[in-house]
């Protein structure tokens, strides 16, 4: 299992998770679709290195409207994927 570390996302217009990226490595960007199916099939994980913070795991929820990307970096019941720059 490959450790990936995102820099950037994707997001549509309503501010949904399109993809994953980090700039320079031969997987980016990633598909919002390709890695879910990385993390579920336990093939790659999808991490973020905080400045300042400990890094944070990427994971899979389900939502009343199909899985999403997520992760938890701190008290807040927001997704923080959404603090990343876009890509």
């Amino acid at each position: 299992m490959a450790k990936r570390y995102v820099r950037a996302t994707g997001k549509n217009t309503q501010g949904d998770i399109t993809k994953l990226c980090n700039s320079g490595e031969y997987w980016s960007p990633r598909s919002k679709a390709d890695a879910i199916s990385d993390i579920e099939t336990g093939s790659h994980e999808y991490w973020v290195n905080w400045a300042g913070s400990p890094e944070t795991k990427i994971r899979v929820v389900s939502g009343p409207t199909g899985k999403y990307l997520r992760t938890d970096r701190d008290t807040t019941s927001r997704n923080n994927l959404d603090d990343l720059p876009d890509c």
